[in-house]
């Protein structure tokens, strides 16, 4: 995978995706008992973040320091990205600096654009269409709580058409999983994506659904997956209408008790279990919901294992980083 983009999972085989999941776990293993090597030294990376993040920015440094190559944040202010400098500009002039770029922001069409003229190894830190980086630490989470991809059953629930939705909708694809989209119908993911993971599932042996009922869409599921309901970016405005969508999806006690006992709660983060943020405030005093996507009670749950994802996140970066550069 040497100079190779990581872009989108649509990019990789199922079974380059399973090197880079099994490649995390041993820089994991690595790291705890003091034995990592540096493959990394002299490298330079630059983090572009036209969107604030707390996870990925840092899974990106942390995986680099410990790697042995260096950072540049580049937020948005400080550069002339898509101000006076073009993204194709921005691009060849990245190029001769770094040896990697990392871009975190609203178009997955720009992340495609750096990474067809930057000539080194670009990586989609999330976009409005994929999220990856994310899926592969999902995974590697999945495994270490549940055993083989292949024996799971994984259902999303809320918005099917979100990066996380396009995301795990061809991850679980890829790696033969059985997948159920739960989602109102007007946002399922677009019917060309769908086409596109079911083609695929043809050959990995996955299972592919989508529902809008709750308790038949959560029978036997191992794993029940949300993400915020407005993605960053959009116009608060757009709450009310999404809220009136998607109240009837929440992950509570009752839609979790559809699923399997020993089921496990996935978010891939932040989550508006509480009051606790500025916009749970503000959503509280415009609309009375003192959660979202999810409740406090299942979110502080044992069943809950979205601490053990961030962490993974991590190492599965690092596992792309060594992978593509290394």
């Amino acid at each position: 995978m040497k100079g190779r983009s990581f872009l989108k999972l649509l990019d990789f085989s199922t079974k380059e995706i399973r090197c880079l999941i099994e490649l995390a776990k041993d820089l994991k293993s690595d790291k705890k008992y003091n034995m990592e090597k540096q493959n990394l030294k002299g490298k330079n990376l630059v983090l572009i973040f036209e969107k604030d993040s707390t996870g990925t920015r840092c899974a990106f440094e942390v995986g680099a320091l410990d790697q042995g190559a260096r950072t540049t944040y580049l937020g948005t202010v400080g550069s002339q990205i898509g101000k006076k400098e073009s993204i194709v500009d921005t691009a060849r002039v990245l190029g001769r600096m770094f040896d990697g770029i990392e871009y975190r922001g609203s178009s997955q069409k720009k992340v495609e654009e750096l990474a067809k003229h930057a000539g080194i190894p670009v990586w989609n830190g999330l976009t409005d269409k994929f999220h990856p980086t994310q899926i592969l630490a999902d995974f590697m989470t999945i495994e270490e709580k549940k055993g083989n991809l292949s024996d799971q059953k994984l259902v999303y629930v809320g918005d099917g058409r979100s990066n996380m939705g396009n995301s795990l909708l061809i991850g679980a694809a890829k790696m033969g999983m059985n997948f159920t989209l739960l989602s109102p119908l007007e946002l399922f993911p677009e019917r060309k994506l769908i086409t596109k993971a079911k083609e695929i599932a043809k050959d990995t042996g996955a299972v592919i659904n989508f529902e809008m009922l709750p308790k038949k869409a959560l029978q036997d599921a191992d794993i029940v997956y949300t993400d915020v309901w407005l993605s960053m970016g959009e116009d608060f405005h757009m709450w009310k209408d999404r809220i009136e969508m998607l109240k009837e999806y929440q992950v509570n006690k009752k839609l979790m008790g559809y699923a399997k006992k020993d089921a496990i709660f996935m978010h891939c983060l932040p989550a508006f279990h509480n009051l606790e943020t500025e916009i749970g405030e503000k959503i509280y005093r415009e609309f009375g919901l003192k959660e979202l996507e999810v409740s406090d009670e299942v979110f502080e749950s044992e069943q809950s294992v979205v601490f053990d994802q961030v962490e993974n996140r991590v190492h599965t970066i690092k596992s792309i980083l060594v992978a593509t550069l290394g």
